[in-house]
């Protein structure tokens, strides 16, 4: 690949010099510069010497050279298509490094000319997953690649590569027109139609067949030169203007049997290679070179043939650079199908890249760039060593000098040394407290969990959002304004007041009990005598003393093995009041409706059933098993007897009852009594006696208060501990 980004290649036909110079400075194919240069006669005219030939070529080389500098660029030529030789083989499957040796085997075996009478080169063709080994072996004889590079010589220019004209053309139509050789079943003709010769190039994805017709465009002229008893020069003038001569039905019938001559060899190759290559089909002729030109061929031969004969009026893949005529590069796009081929090889990017350069030729070419680099090495090592030497003595001058800098230095290492070590206990002695410290927190490592409890019981009691249409009454109680609050009639207000909350951890929920544990008044002492609360005092602890044993029997089930998987989760016993309604319906109705489906009717169990669905996240818990009593139980009953409500409801205030019993002076004795009230409204929420009409006692229902026991399936439970927790 050229190494400056600028390639120059060059074709010499016995017609013209065809030059052109591509660039990929830009990230495009880009022409820059290109040359048709006419010769002075047509070198393979009949009374042309080979001397007056050199002379002709090298006119036009010096003509090329003049309007160009071609001596710091990358060169490539073509050599004509005679005496070359190409074969496609398949090699045995070997190891890739022994694929040199199997070429050069099968090069003496194939090429027809002695191995040291020829330039040869060789490439890999098959894909790189191919499992066959195909090579494509090159060859063509010494005299024909001197004779090529002879003009090139006399200007000192240096060439970099040389490539076969027929392989110049299947480079040109691989890169330019890759959707015509996409497979090797299908396979495209490139006609080359040159001065003196044909070169008929059949292309597939992977393989190239050649052939060189002995037919040209001087075939043509010399038809008409024997036809109208003309010189080879006159003929040739009059082939090139026969389509505006009056005389152009006689110039083309005394060219016809030239036409014939080249249909008839063209149809007989393509034959050949369809009956050595059965699997290909031939589905279309790309022509070019000068002679594609003359005026009735391409039709004659399509008639001929009966296939599609292309002539290309551009390039698909080239653009022209400032300053290039379009006009002019269009004129010539017919002959420049070699040395574009040529330019790409030399730019990198075509599919054949064999070099038949000669070897001593390509190794003075190497040894002289390398020469370049041999003395810039030189020169480096020359200034490096200077400078070694030079900083070697002024290192030795100032290490004299620093001695009291290195005492230092000796210590601060030490220092260091000894800080590094304190820093490695340090960090063994961290890992160690890390340790300690995560065994530490495990303990806590689900401790937000009850508060998790407490909240999602809290969101799921009446509340603004859960009952809009009372939300104002909410948000006066939650800032204290009694009066506002009681704007309401207190049956109306949805509202439920938890006293107690009990909640116990269980590692299996189907199993365990609900514990026995009274949270009435009376276990407390209140609403009795000293006497009975030194009693109730007493049936508390006996109560904790049993909560204890049913937290260690439920801890101690956590413990056990089990034989199969077992809800972890917890036991919550909750109680309270609630205002709403007459009858102990109404609560129920409050706190557990049946049936509902609009969540504006949910209840406060309800609710708690629906926890995804009233956080719109997924909750960590799942209310269990509502339906079975052993799992859920909910009792609702008046506030009448003080000491059997819950601990915690309302407030408790002594009240004067009027008697209308007795006789004499023990009539119309009052007596006192303990009621309860509320805290906020001071509204009564126990049972209360008034007169009716009659005079008689009728007992007035405030409030009623529940107990309510569930369970909650803890979705993701840590396993359950190995040793049992004793109390």
């Amino acid at each position: 690949m050229a190494e400056t980004g600028t390639v120059w290649a060059i074709d010499i036909g016995n017609n013209s010099l065809k030059a052109l110079c591509l660039s990929t400075e830009r990230g495009v194919v880009e022409v820059i510069g290109f040359e048709n240069i006419q010769h002075g006669k047509i070198l393979s005219g009949s009374n042309v010497t080979q001397d007056e030939k050199e002379e002709l070529i090298a006119l036009s080389f010096r003509e090329l050279v003049n309007k160009y500098d071609l001596s710091m660029e990358e060169i490539i030529v073509s050599v004509p298509s005679q005496n070359s030789f190409v074969r496609f083989v398949n090699l045995p499957p070997v190891e890739a490094k022994r694929i040199p040796e199997m070429v050069k085997f099968e090069a003496v075996q194939q090429i027809p000319f002695g191995i040291n009478d020829v330039q040869w080169d060789w490439q890999l063709m098959s894909e790189p997953d191919s499992p066959e080994i195909k090579v494509g072996i090159f060859a063509i004889k010494n005299e024909i690649v001197n004779a090529a590079l002879n003009p090139l010589s006399r200007e000192d220019i240096d060439v970099s590569y040389v490539q076969i004209a027929p392989m110049a053309l299947y480079n040109y139509l691989v890169y330019d027109r890759p959707d015509l050789v996409t497979t090797d079943n299908q396979a495209v003709v490139v006609i080359n139609v040159g001065a003196e010769n044909t070169d008929l190039v059949v292309c597939t994805k992977t393989t190239v067949w050649q052939r060189c017709i002995l037919i040209g465009g001087n075939t043509f002229t010399q038809a008409i030169a024997d036809t109208f008893k003309l010189n080879f020069d006159k003929a040739e003038k009059l082939k090139r203007t026969a389509p505006m001569s009056k005389y152009a039905r006689q110039i083309f019938q005394a060219m016809r049997p030239v036409f014939t001559d080249l249909a008839s060899e063209v149809q007989r190759s393509l034959g050949f290679y369809n009956s050595a290559n059965p699997n290909t089909k031939i589905k279309k002729i790309i022509a070019m070179g000068g002679g594609a030109k003359l005026r009735g061929l391409l039709k004659y031969l399509q008639q001929t043939i009966q296939m599609p004969v292309e002539r290309p009026d551009s390039f698909k893949r080239l653009t022209l650079g400032q300053g290039v005529s379009q006009a002019k590069f269009h004129e010539s796009i017919t002959d420049f199908g070699i040395v574009y081929g040529l330019a790409v090889q030399a730019l990198g990017i075509a599919k054949i890249e064999s070099n038949l350069l000669p070897r001593n030729i390509a190794r003075a070419k190497a040894w002289a760039t390398k020469g370049r680099y041999f003395i810039i090495a030189a020169c480096l090592l020359l200034a490096v060593s200077v400078m070694s030497f030079g900083r070697t003595f002024w290192d030795k001058v100032q290490y004299g000098r620093q001695s009291t800098d290195r005492t230092r230095a000796g210590r601060i290492i030490r220092d260091l040394d000894n800080s590094r070590s304190q820093y490695e206990e340090l960090k063994e002695l961290k890992v160690q407290m890390d340790s300690v410290v995560d065994r530490e927190y495990k303990f806590f490592e689900h401790r937000d969990i009850i508060p998790r409890i407490i909240e999602t019981i809290s969101a799921a009691l009446p509340n603004e959002e859960n009952n809009q249409r009372q939300a104002e009454m909410y948000k006066a109680f939650a800032r204290g304004d009694a009066k506002t609050v009681m704007n309401v009639p207190r049956k109306d207000r949805k509202q439920i007041f938890i006293t107690n909350t009990i909640i116990r951890f269980t590692t299996d929920l189907a199993k365990a009990q609900f514990p026995e544990i009274d949270l009435t008044r009376q276990s407390a002492g209140y609403g009795t005598t000293s006497e009975g609360r030194a009693q109730k005092t007493e049936q508390e602890r006996q109560a904790e003393i049993q909560a204890k044993r049913d937290l260690a029997r439920t801890m101690g089930e956590a413990a056990e093995v089990e034989t199969a998987p077992t809800d972890s989760g917890f036991m919550i016993i909750i109680t309270g009041y609630c205002p709403y309604g007459e009858k102990n319906t109404d609560v129920l109705n409050l706190l557990n409706p049946h049936d509902v489906t609009d969540r504006r009717n949910w209840g406060f169990v309800t609710r708690l059933e629906y926890m995804d669905e009233l956080f719109d996240v997924n909750s960590p818990f799942k209310l269990y098993d509502k339906i079975n009593t052993q799992h859920f139980d909910l009792v609702v009953k008046e506030i009448d007897k003080v000491e059997e409500c819950p601990i915690g409801t309302g407030v408790e205030k002594e009240k004067i009852y009027p008697t209308t019993f007795g006789t004499g002076a023990y009539r119309n004795i009052q007596t006192t009594g303990i009621t309860l009230i509320d805290p906020l409204t001071k509204e009564p929420i126990g049972l209360e006696v008034e007169k009716d009409a009659n005079g008689q006692n009728v007992y007035k229902v405030n409030d009623h208060w529940f107990t309510l026991k569930m369970k909650f399936l803890w979705k993701d439970a840590p396993e359950p501990p190995e040793i049992s927790l004793g109390i």
